[in-house]
């Protein structure tokens, strides 16, 4: 793998210790809550990303007719996908009605299948997408979970599908260990059950573990804009 995922790595590590330290009394919050309470400011949270967003939608095959868009949110990878293909046909799946909401509005003259639940739970028909997205959403969620979720994208992915990660991903072992270890702490505490808003993102070597399980034969890391980080994978 050529790509770099922090450049700044230990000076990373050593501010995500300190945050860690600050956040340990933190309880966890249930996952559609989280962003339910935050829609209004979600936007210019993620602005950080405006380079990844275009990033994503030139990642798009020229042809593209069906994208299934995992954890969709309030559509701001679809904002520039539609800016250059306009005509695609969208499933996005999201767990917070009030992001749909937000999405609906952007995008009522779209054709989009919006979809409120939780992707590993939403039925999805076999062989049916060109394209599956997700846009910094698979990081709260552990390799298990992912090897379970990739397998269904896999599934609903036709011959020659492509799925498209862009992803907080861990930049070393120590830093995916600590997280992990932060969580299962939190989670002993915890008050909230169902999805947590948490992060615990995987090495990149650990990605492509999954998506290897999931069946997926071209894997490829191809980028990594300010920590968001493209994974290309083709069934």
């Amino acid at each position: 793998m050529d790509i770099k995922i922090r450049s700044d790595e230990k000076l990373y590590m050593e501010e995500l210790k300190s945050w860690l330290r600050e956040e340990s009394e933190t309880p966890l919050e249930e996952m559609g809550s989280f962003f339910e309470k935050r829609v209004g400011g979600y936007e210019e949270h993620m602005s950080v990303w405006k380079e990844a967003y275009r990033k994503m939608a030139l990642l798009v095959p020229e042809g593209t007719e069906n994208i299934l868009d995992l954890g969709c949110g309030t559509g701001l990878e679809l904002d520039e996908i539609f800016k250059v293909q306009p005509e695609v046909y969208v499933t996005g799946i999201d767990l917070c009605p009030a992001m749909l909401e937000k999405l609906k509005e952007k995008h009522g003259d779209k054709e989009i299948n919006i979809i409120c639940g939780d992707y590993f739970t939403v039925d999805l028909e076999k062989e049916i997408y060109d394209l599956a997205i997700s846009f910094e959403s698979l990081h709260h969620f552990t390799l298990n979970q992912k090897k379970e979720l990739y397998r269904k994208i896999y599934k609903a992915l036709k011959d020659g599908g492509i799925f498209i990660e862009c992803d907080y991903i861990a930049c070393c072992e120590e830093e995916e260990k600590i997280l992990y270890c932060e969580y299962l702490s939190k989670q002993e505490k915890a008050t909230v059950n169902g999805f947590v808003h948490f992060d615990i993102p995987l090495t990149a070597e650990h990605e492509i573990e999954a998506l290897n399980f999931a069946g997926f034969k071209s894997i490829d890391v191809i980028d990594s804009i300010n920590g968001a980080t493209f994974i290309r994978a083709v069934k």
